[in-house]
C-alpha cells in the first residue's frame, strides 16, 4: 500500500528577512496653492461659525467634533495629516468610509467616484476659530500646507446624518454610539450626553452600556421625534434602532417524523482539545451527554428560553457528529464539548436590552481564555452596516485579536430578504475579521450551491469576502439531521446556518485532534479556506468556497502535490521572504500554485474605514531576485485604492492561485511586507506589536507524482511532515 503524504511543516525555517525595496514616489501636484485656499478656506470658516452657534450642552468641555475628508488620491497611511491636526489642535477620534468624486486627480482619465477616509476630529471650539482666522497666512511650503494639499473638505455632521433607519425592532428604543477621546478621561463626555439626553426626555441605560476601544454604546429610550436633536450632540457618531436577536426556531422539520440514530460507543479522538458552544442550553436528558464535558449557565437563576435547548442540542449535535444519517452509525466526535448557555428565559420578555446582556455573557467566556475553539450560532437580527461597527463585532474582534481562539459565526438565515434594501446581507457579528463567518451550502458532497436562506456578502471592508466559507447546513432538497430534543435517541431534519457553522468548526477541531499542536489555530483557519471549493459561484454567495467534508482532503498531499505550511509571527515594517521548496532539478509541464495567507490583528472600532491595525502586501517572485508578478491581485506599487479593492491590503485573509510552466520557476518565493497603522496614521517601526500569521502553499505538478517525496528528501534537515497522532476516521 503506497504511503499517504500529509502536510509539509516547519516551512517558516526557510524564511528570512530581506531589505525593503527602493521606492521613489513622485506625486504630481493636483492643485495650485490658490486652488487649495479658494476651496478650503470657506469650508473651515463655515465649520468655525457653525460650532460657535452650538449650545454649550452639545459641546462638553467646549469640545466639538468636525470632519476632515481626504482627497481620494491621498488615502495611503503615509499621507495621514498629523501635522495639520496638531496645528489645528484637534484629536482624531475615529474615521468613516465615504465616497468622493473629485474635480481633479492624479490618474489618467476623467475623475470617478472613489473611496476616501473621513476623519472625525475633536477640538476646542476656540482652537477651530483661531485656525480659521489664520488660514490665509499658512505657507504653501510649510508642513501644514503640504497636508492641506491632500484634503478634500472640512465640514460638520448634522444630527439627521447620524441616524440609521434599520428596521425598528422595539418601539422607541435606540442605541447611541459616541466617540470618546483616545488616551484621555472621557467621563465628562459621557456625563454631558446623559444629562442632555435626559433633558430631551430620553431614559438612558448607562448600567449596561458597552465600551469598545474609544466608542461608547449607550441604549436609550424615548420619542423618535427627538432623535435629530439627540444627534446634534457633537460626540454622537451613530443612532440606530435596537435590533432583536435572531429567531432560534430555524430548525424546520421536513415532516412530523423522527428516525432512530445510532451513536458511536467511543470516546472522542482527542480529549485535550478545548471546545465550547455558545448557545441556548441543553435538555436535562439527552443522548449526547457522554461527549458533553460540562453545561454552564451564564445566569444560573434563569430557565431555558423557549426552543433554546432544542437549538442548543441541534448545534452541539452538528459539532459532535456532523449531519446524522438515520439508520447509520454516527461519526465519532473529535473532542469533548462544553455547552455554555448564553441565551435563556430572560430573553422571553421582549426585552430591548437583551442584546447587551447576551453579549456580556459571551464576553465573559472570551475573557476566560479557556477555549481553543468556539461556535456562535446566535446574534442580532441585523444586516451589517458598511460605515459603522456594531458592539457585537467590536467585542468579538477585540478578544480574538491574539489569534489563540478560532470562533465560527453563523452568517444568518436572512438570504431571501429584500435585496434592494440589502436586508439579505450577512448579519452582525459575521463581519468580524478575526472570526470565521460560515454560510450554509444546500447539499453535502457534489451539486451544492448556497442555500437560499443563507445570508450573502459582501462583508464590510476590510473583510469584503464574506462569508468566509460555506458548510453543509441543509435545504428543502437535502435536510441536515440533528439529535431531536423531543424524541430521545432520534434525529430530526433541519436547515440553517446555525448548523453549518459548527460543521465547519468540527473540521477545524478534527485538524487539531488528528495533527495536534503542530498547527496553530490561525493555520487551521488558513487550511479550511485554502482547501475550500468555489464551484465557480460568486464569492458574495460562497466566500472562498465550501469546506471539504472529508478531513483527508485538508491534511493530505495527493500524488503530484505538496501542501506546505508556514506559521509564526510577522514584524510590522519588515519584509519576510518565504521560499517555496521545489525539487533541485525543477519542474516540468504545467504547474498549479495556490496560496492562502491568514493573520490575526488588533482592531480600532472607532475607525470603520481603517478597522484593521495591520495589513500585508505580498509579492510573488517566480524566479529568485527577479521582478515580482501579480498573485493576490497586488501590483508592486499600486495606488492605495487599487490595493483595497483588488487585493485587500488590509484584509486578514488573502487567497489566490495561478498556473505556470515549471520551466518558468527558479527558486520561487513570496515576500510579505507587514504594515501597522493606528487611526489611519503609520506606526513607527518597533512600536507595533507582532502579529500571528499562517501561509499555506499548494504546488501541484502532474508530471511529478513523487513531488512530495522529492521535496522532503531535499529538505530533510529543515522541513518535517505533519503526520497524524491518531488514526484518521474513514468518515469525517
Amino acid at each position: 500500500m503506497p504511503k499517504t503524504n500529509y502536510l509539509i511543516g516547519k516551512a517558516e525555517r526557510l524564511a528570512y528577512r530581506v531589505p525593503a525595496p527602493r521606492r521613489k514616489i513622485t506625486k504630481k501636484a493636483i492643485y495650485t496653492w490658490a486652488d487649495i485656499q479658494a476651496r478650503l478656506s470657506p469650508q473651515i470658516q463655515a465649520v468655525a461659525n457653525g460650532q460657535a452657534l452650538l449650545d454649550e450642552a452639545l459641546c462638553p468641555g467646549d469640545f466639538a467634533v468636525s470632519r476632515v475628508t481626504m482627497h481620494p488620491s491621498y488615502i495611503a497611511k503615509s499621507f495621514y495629516p498629523d501635522r495639520l491636526f496638531r496645528d489645528m489642535q484637534v484629536i482624531a477620534v475615529g474615521s468613516q468610509s465615504t465616497s468622493v468624486c473629485p474635480d481633479r486627480w492624479t490618474r489618467v482619465g476623467p475623475p470617478e467616484v472613489m473611496p476616501a477616509p473621513r476623519y472625525l476630529v475633536a477640538g476646542k471650539r476656540q482652537s477651530i476659530t483661531e485656525f480659521a482666522d489664520r488660514f490665509a497666512s499658512i505657507s504653501e511650503a510649510s508642513t501644514v500646507g503640504k497636508d492641506l494639499f491632500r484634503i478634500w473638505s472640512f465640514d460638520m455632521a448634522c444630527g439627521d446624518e447620524k441616524i440609521r433607519t434599520d428596521p425598528p425592532a422595539f418601539e422607541a428604543c435606540y442605541e447611541v454610539g459616541l466617540n470618546l477621546l483616545p488616551n484621555l478621561n472621557s467621563d465628562f463626555i459621557k456625563a454631558a450626553f446623559i444629562a442632555y439626553a435626559q433633558s430631551l426626555g430620553f431614559e438612558t441605560r448607562e448600567d449596561i452600556a458597552i465600551d469598545a476601544d474609544n466608542l461608547w454604546f449607550l441604549p436609550v429610550e424615548g420619542d423618535a421625534s427627538q432623535l435629530v436633536r439627540l444627534g446634534e450632540f457633537s460626540f454622537v457618531r451613530v443612532i440606530r434602532p435596537i435590533s432583536k436577536m435572531r429567531a432560534i426556531s430555524g430548525a424546520q422539520r421536513a415532516s412530523n417524523s423522527s428516525a432512530l440514530v445510532q451513536l458511536p460507543d467511543a470516546e472522542p479522538f482527542n480529549a485535550d482539545v478545548r471546545v465550547g458552544v455558545l448557545d441556548g442550553g441543553l435538555p436535562a436528558i439527552h443522548v449526547a451527554s457522554r461527549w458533553v464535558r460540562s453545561v454552564i449557565h451564564s445566569d444560573p437563576d434563569a430557565d431555558h428560553a423557549t426552543g433554546g435547548a432544542n437549538h442548543g442540542l441541534g448545534v452541539s449535535s452538528a459539532l459532535l457528529f456532523g449531519s446524522l444519517s438515520p439508520g447509520q452509525l454516527a461519526m465519532q466526535p473529535f473532542a469533548f464539548v462544553d455547552h455554555i448557555r448564553v441565551l435563556d428565559s430572560m430573553s422571553e420578555n421582549d426585552d430591548p436590552y437583551d442584546l447587551y446582556r447576551i453579549l456580556a455573557n459571551i464576553e465573559d467566556v472570551l475573557v476566560s481564555r479557556q477555549y481553543q475553539f468556539l461556535n456562535l450560532s446566535l446574534g442580532p437580527d441585523l444586516p451589517i452596516d458598511d460605515n459603522e461597527i456594531h458592539p457585537w463585532t467590536a467585542v468579538l474582534d477585540s478578544h480574538l485579536s491574539d489569534g489563540e481562539t478560532l470562533l465560527t459565526v453563523a452568517v444568518g438565515n436572512n438570504g431571501e430578504r429584500d435585496v434592494e434594501m440589502a436586508l439579505n446581507r450577512i448579519q452582525v457579528p459575521a463581519d468580524s475579521v478575526n472570526a470565521l463567518a460560515v454560510g450554509a451550502a444546500s447539499h453535502a458532497g457534489e451539486g451544492w450551491a448556497r442555500a437560499p436562506y443563507s445570508a450573502v456578502g459582501p462583508g464590510r471592508s476590510p473583510g469584503v469576502t464574506k462569508p468566509d466559507i460555506l458548510a453543509f447546513g441543509g435545504s428543502g432538497q437535502q435536510y441536515f439531521h440533528v439529535l431531536d430534543a423531543d424524541n430521545l435517541g432520534c434525529s430530526e431534519p433541519v436547515q440553517g446556518t446555525s448548523f453549518a457553522a459548527p460543521v465547519a468548526l468540527r473540521s477545524a477541531i478534527g485538524i487539531r485532534a488528528v495533527l495536534g499542536d503542530s498547527v496553530t489555530t490561525i493555520a487551521i483557519k488558513a487550511l479550511l479556506i485554502h482547501t475550500s471549493e468555489t464551484n465557480e459561484q460568486h464569492k458574495y454567495d460562497v466566500g472562498w468556497g465550501k469546506v471539504p467534508e472529508n478531513l483527508s482532503k485538508i491534511i493530505e498531499s495527493a500524488d503530484g502535490e505538496a501542501r506546505i505550511v508556514y506559521q509564526g509571527e510577522l514584524t510590522p515594517g519588515k519584509h519576510l521572504r518565504l521560499p517555496v521548496p521545489l525539487p533541485e532539478e525543477g519542474l516540468e509541464g504545467m504547474v498549479e500554485i495556490k496560496a492562502t495567507c491568514c493573520f490575526a490583528c488588533p482592531l480600532d472600532s472607532t475607525d470603520s474605514s481603517m478597522y484593521t491595525r495591520a495589513g500585508l502586501t505580498i509579492q510573488w517572485l517566480p524566479k529568485k531576485d527577479d521582478k515580482s508578478e501579480t498573485f493576490f491581485g497586488q501590483t508592486k506599487f499600486a495606488a492605495e485604492h487599487d490595493l483595497r479593492s483588488d487585493a485587500g491590503k488590509w484584509e486578514t485573509v488573502l487567497h489566490a492561485g495561478l498556473r505556470k510552466y515549471g520551466s518558468s520557476l527558479n527558486s520561487p518565493a513570496f515576500t510579505i511586507h507587514c504594515m501597522a497603522r493606528e487611526g489611519g496614521a503609520p506606526v513607527s517601526d518597533g512600536a507595533a506589536e507582532q502579529i500571528k500569521y499562517a501561509f499555506v502553499v499548494t504546488v501541484k505538478a502532474n508530471k511529478h507524482p513523487n513531488l512530495f517525496t522529492e521535496i522532503m528528501n531535499l529538505y530533510s534537515e529543515i522541513l518535517t511532515e505533519i503526520e497524524p497522532q491518531v488514526s484518521i476516521p474513514v468518515r469525517t
